[in-house]
């Protein structure tokens, strides 16, 4: 579930709360892809995500795909979630990171 979308340092940080799931994937997929379209640096905080299944993953490799000269960058602390990033080879495409100000600077 997304509890928040807001701009920091002129980057947009969508925030993921819950279960990333066929249920939340058409949201997050408006909101993440929305961004990357409109030519804006996201940063995704999956901090608060206490799972995440393939549409989640799927979701965010789409939004990588749409990015348009811009980047997407991932929060992502150690846990069940990081280790399923790293299964599927997400954080060889973009950038994960343990903490929102790591992804902010880059």
């Amino acid at each position: 579930m997304i509890t928040q979308a807001a701009t920091a340092d002129g980057v947009t940080v969508v925030t993921l709360q819950g279960e990333v799931d066929y249920n939340a994937g058409s949201r997050l997929a408006d909101t993440v892809v929305a961004c990357m379209e409109a030519g804006k640096n996201t940063v995704v905080d999956l901090s608060a995500v206490t799972f995440i299944d393939s549409t989640g993953i799927n979701t965010l490799l789409a939004a990588h795909q749409a990015a348009r000269g811009n980047w997407l960058r991932l929060v992502v602390p150690p846990g069940p979630v990081l280790r399923v990033v790293q299964l599927v080879g997400l954080d060889t495409v973009m950038g994960c990171h343990a903490t929102l100000e790591e992804a902010l600077r880059g």
